[in-house]
């Protein structure tokens, strides 16, 4: 007797779209939410901010090729540089997320789209924490 598969509803491919800048905002609020609150906790008031692209001048001052070589920015204080006083004019610790860079990479990869939003995530805070790049490389190829 043949073994009968389960049925899944049909995706609608047809009318799928991107997902918006809104629903990035849920997905990167979601990603947010599933770390470890004592990881949270640390964050502060950290600001998640959505956009589709960095801005020229970020792009410039990183020296990026392309507008899809960006796919998360930390910019701010980090913990390892914070004083503890406000600068008059400081604005608050914020991670961007770059939409359209980040699908590209989804598309280009087998990971799903939220744990490249989730990485991106987590690697951004690593900059408010004040790890570098390398600093992260390290800790991921220790865990994996």
């Amino acid at each position: 007797m043949a073994q009968r598969l389960p049925e899944f509803p049909a995706v609608r491919w047809f009318d799928a779209m991107a997902p918006d800048l809104d629903a990035f905002e849920v997905l990167a609020g979601e990603a947010f939410a599933a770390l470890p609150q004592v990881f949270r906790d640390l964050c502060g008031d950290i600001q998640i901010r959505i956009a589709d692209f960095p801005e020229a001048e970020i792009l410039d001052e990183m020296e990026a090729e392309t507008p899809f070589d960006l796919l998360g920015l930390f910019v701010g204080i980090g913990l390892a540089q914070d004083t503890g006083v406000a600068e008059t004019g400081q604005l608050p610790n914020t991670v961007f997320l770059y939409r359209r860079p980040i699908l590209d990479y989804w598309a280009e990869n087998e990971d799903s789209l939220g744990a490249i939003v989730a990485h991106v995530l987590v690697h951004e805070i690593g900059h408010h924490f004040g790890l570098s790049d390398e600093d992260m490389e390290a800790i991921e190829d220790a865990v994996g």
